[in-house]
């Protein structure tokens, strides 16, 4: 194990118990609703299942955590299945890494599956703030034909504490040049 693998795992619980804090003592939310099909947030604890389903309508879950980050308090794939609900786990370390190009596609694809069938997806990582705004900015930018800056900006206007760092922007833009820039959208602009 790394020394940064080791900080990562020993900062986990404090930082969680932190944001679990500020989701109680300030205006931010555990989730926020993104468009019509994302919903973008942090780990969805068990205790959130049956109201994601039944408020939210998700039938699809992107996880961008590492195996330690889900030992515990959030469902497996197997509870997921058992509820109905699709899950991907896109294995992306916490604080320092952005999902891979070959992660971003993956879940883009995943979330666009679930688009087509007016499904909802919930995207997360610990905090929803870093990895998982990273490929919800991928989507953004392949659904509704935006720049990188523009998919950004669309997020921090529903979840003005996300936290893009120049290691998730270069993913962004970087995924922009690689599939987007220069093409045709795959769906008829719409507003979010």
């Amino acid at each position: 194990m790394t020394l940064w693998q080791t900080f990562s795992k020993a900062s986990f619980y404090p930082t969680l118990a932190y944001n679990l804090i500020l989701e109680k003592v300030t205006s931010r939310t555990w989730y926020s609703r993104i468009d019509e099909t994302v919903l973008l947030g942090a780990l969805p604890f068990k205790s959130m299942t049956k109201q994601l389903i039944e408020k939210e309508g998700v039938q699809g879950v992107v996880s961008l955590n590492e195996d330690f980050e889900v030992e515990k308090f959030v469902n497996t794939a197997e509870d997921w299945k058992s509820w109905g609900v699709q899950l991907l786990r896109l294995r992306t370390p916490d604080f320092v890494a952005s999902p891979s190009q070959t992660h971003l596609k993956q879940g883009v694809d995943f979330i666009l599956e679930h688009r087509e069938r007016c499904e909802s997806v919930y995207v997360h990582c610990k905090a929803g703030r870093t990895r998982s705004a990273t490929l919800v900015a991928c989507y953004l930018m392949t659904v509704y034909d935006c720049s990188p800056s523009q998919a950004v900006e669309m997020i921090l206007s529903k979840r003005p504490h996300v936290w893009l760092r120049k290691t998730q922007l270069s993913s962004i833009d970087c995924y922009y040049k690689e599939n987007l820039e220069g093409k045709f959208p795959k769906y008829p602009p719409t507003s979010v």
